[in-house]
């Protein structure tokens, strides 16, 4: 027996093998090289947090191309597929010879072709990579249709077929056809239904439901005779089936429209369904809570409102609604650049108790004051002497607020805001240094931003952006985020906000049963343009604004009035939480901090302000009455004169009024100083 001995192959031999090597790596790259891009280009589908569908939008061309998800398609659709397309489908490497020699004999038999015994896996083929329907490329998805097994396996395969399926027009894949046709997902199918999607791809477009009836309703009845005559679904069911009415093709649903549009055209990956924060029930609710304010407020008014969990910064709602449909319909609201007029002062005087410029009981002085042409004023177009700096805060003060700007300095409390992430925008940005009216909105800010500040006072001083996805929302927590102020003083000045007077019509929170322990504060733009409420109570921060989508002014519509009652509306709709316990406030500065400048002061009332409109809600002893505050020491009240008794344990009296009508309050310190203000209830 001759002995095997190594030797060198010739140059021949050696070329045949490269040649041998190089057409096989050809092969299995043609084999394994057919793209997936199409398929991975799916349209962006946003859920809410439960799962509920919100929106989608158009892939490339303005086609409809949702991605299949098999644990969410009805399975007896899925099965009935099969068996009137692939019946071999399960093993099968991609291309079943059985179906093709049939087809082959069929069409010899005809003279013409009568089937082209593709399998589910060799029409996935044909769609990534479509071509007239000829031998010669046929012959290619059946060796592409191998690759695609290999690559994808067969739950891969049938998931890419049931996303890009043709259903007629700009449809493709069962979910978009289920959703256009039947106004659902194709979780739950009936026969009807199931006939239809099976028929429709073998002849899209001339089987169209919203174009040709007739044709679209001979086909589903075909497929119905071939189900029940595979013993798939009994005779009567499918004649049951065959009375159903065409369907006709409607718009996809849409909810929070633009901020889950916005979503949806960030969302990458191969499976671009998001998992939004948004609550889609809290949502509408709030959208039509909205739209009811703005159309309360004129014409051409839009009112926005976000909801956000201040933990987690979860963004649960984020509403822009407009009084009609018109221009300012199409604006996201939460989104623009507008003034924040008062509602930053908070941050203001924050700042301020960090760096030990001021405490909560420190008094300042307002009066009249210049600053180098600047001669700031208060709303009410009056000065009120000596006050704390609490209740400057908790009344919304302008003089007091310029002073401290004027020592913290503009440019380093709009750095310390743009350190936290928040972009402000100055008038003339880059012409000059920020001015003092930074202190009073003499700038422009997004609802968005100022959620992020709002949010970090009841988080510790700590800004982290919102959240709008499930996913973010997970990792917040985790995130150290940007420190914008000590914990310290953002509790000091959420136990100051607290303190602010309700909305007209409304009890103190301290005074109604279950009502959470709310820090808000109002803004109001100069030329009333804006009115914006801010608030932060129990785990919720809240942001309200109303205006005119063009900037136009609407005179006499301030924070309090146009947007503070919305944002109380929110929280009652946001109750039932657990309400957090009542902070303890110092009641005296220290020694360093207890006077900034020497006046004068008397009693000043707070809650109900001169000329408000309150609602009671009844009338004489027994009614729930309205709390009286004011700043000041050794007050007593008297309404129309009568003396009013003190509440419980020497409180603040609660006055009930004994019906409708005009009322004179009046509010006498220790000292004989005092302050009245004239109210009409209703």
């Amino acid at each position: 027996m001759r002995s095997w001995r190594w030797r060198w192959p010739t140059r021949r031999e050696a070329l045949w093998l490269a040649a041998g090597l190089v057409a096989l790596d050809l092969f299995g790259w043609f084999l394994l090289s057919l793209p997936l891009d199409r398929v991975r280009q799916a349209s962006p589908v946003v859920v809410d947090r439960q799962g509920v569908w919100l929106r989608a939008t158009p892939t490339d061309g303005g086609r409809w191309r949702l991605r299949a998800d098999l644990d969410r398609t009805d399975p007896q659709f899925v099965r009935r597929l099969i068996a009137l397309e692939d019946g071999r489908f399960w093993w099968h490497p991609g291309v079943d010879p059985v179906a093709l020699v049939r087809a082959a004999l069929t069409d010899l038999s005809a003279g013409r072709i009568r089937s082209g015994g593709s399998t589910l896996t060799m029409q996935l083929a044909r769609r990534l990579d479509p071509h007239p329907r000829v031998l010669r490329f046929k012959l290619v998805e059946a060796v592409r249709a191998l690759g695609l097994q290999v690559r994808l396996g067969k739950s891969g395969v049938l998931a890419d077929y049931l996303t890009l399926a043709p259903y007629g027009g700009n449809l493709e894949g069962v979910r978009a056809a289920s959703l256009a046709y039947f106004g659902h997902e194709p979780t739950h199918l009936t026969d009807a239904e199931q006939a239809l999607l099976i028929a429709l791809p073998q002849s899209p477009e001339a089987r169209r439901p919203d174009r040709h009836p007739a044709a679209a309703r001979a086909a589903r009845d075909r497929v119905l005779r071939r189900l029940a005559a595979r013993g798939l679904i009994t005779p009567t069911a499918a004649a049951e089936a065959a009375r159903e009415p065409t369907p006709r093709r409607s718009a996809f649903p849409v909810r929070a429209w633009a901020v889950s549009g916005e979503i949806a055209r960030a969302a990458t990956g191969d499976r671009p369904t998001v998992v939004s924060t948004l609550d889609a029930t809290l949502q509408a609710r709030l959208e039509a809570l909205a739209a009811q304010t703005a159309a309360g407020q004129g014409t051409h008014t839009a009112a926005a409102v976000l909801v956000l969990e201040t933990r987690t910064r979860a963004v649960r709602a984020a509403v822009s609604a407009s009084a009609r449909a018109g221009g300012g319909a199409w604006i996201d609201a939460t989104r623009a650049l507008r003034s924040p007029g008062s509602s930053l002062k908070p941050f203001l005087y924050a700042f301020a108790f960090e760096q030990g410029l001021a405490a909560p009981e420190t008094r300042l002085v307002d009066q009249k004051v210049a600053y180098e042409g600047y001669e700031p004023e208060n709303f009410d177009r009056s000065f009120h002497g000596e006050v704390t700096a609490r209740e400057a805060l908790a009344n919304s003060l302008n003089v007091p607020a310029v002073a401290l700007m004027a020592r913290l300095g503009p440019a380093a409390f709009e750095h310390r805001l743009q350190g936290a992430g928040v972009g402000i925008v100055r008038p003339r940005d880059g012409l000059a240094d920020p001015g003092l009216a930074l202190a009073l909105g003499g700038e422009g800010i997004t609802l968005r931003d100022l959620a992020v500040l709002y949010a970090a006072l009841g988080d510790g001083g700590v800004a982290k952006p919102l959240s709008w996805t499930e996913a973010q929302a997970a990792l917040t927590p985790l995130s150290p985020g940007a420190r914008l102020v000590s914990a310290t003083a953002a509790t000091q000045v959420l136990d100051i906000l607290r303190e602010a007077p309700p909305p007209p019509g409304r009890a103190p929170p301290a005074l109604s049963a279950g009502a959470p322990r709310l820090a808000f504060k109002t803004g109001t733009s100069y030329g009333f343009r804006d009115a914006v409420a801010a608030g932060v109570g129990d785990r919720w921060t809240v942001l309200v604004w109303t205006g005119r989508p063009d900037g136009g002014a609407r005179p006499g519509l301030t924070g309090r009035d146009a947007a503070l009652p919305l944002l109380f509306q929110v929280f009652d709709l946001l109750s039932g939480e657990t309400a957090q316990a009542a902070a303890q406030t110092p009641q005296t500065a220290p020694t360093a901090l207890a006077r900034m400048d020497e006046g004068a002061s008397g009693p000043q009332v707070l809650f109900p302000p001169d000329g408000a409109a309150l609602l009671a809600n009844g009338f004489g002893p027994q009614a729930r009455g309205f709390a009286l505050t004011a700043r000041g020491e050794g007050l007593r009240w008297y309404a129309d004169g009568r003396l009013l008794a003190p509440g419980v344990g020497g409180g603040p009296p609660v006055w009930r009024p004994d019906g409708p009508g005009f009322y004179r309050l009046v509010v006498i310190d220790g000292r004989g100083r005092r302050a009245a203000a004239r109210v009409r209830v209703k």
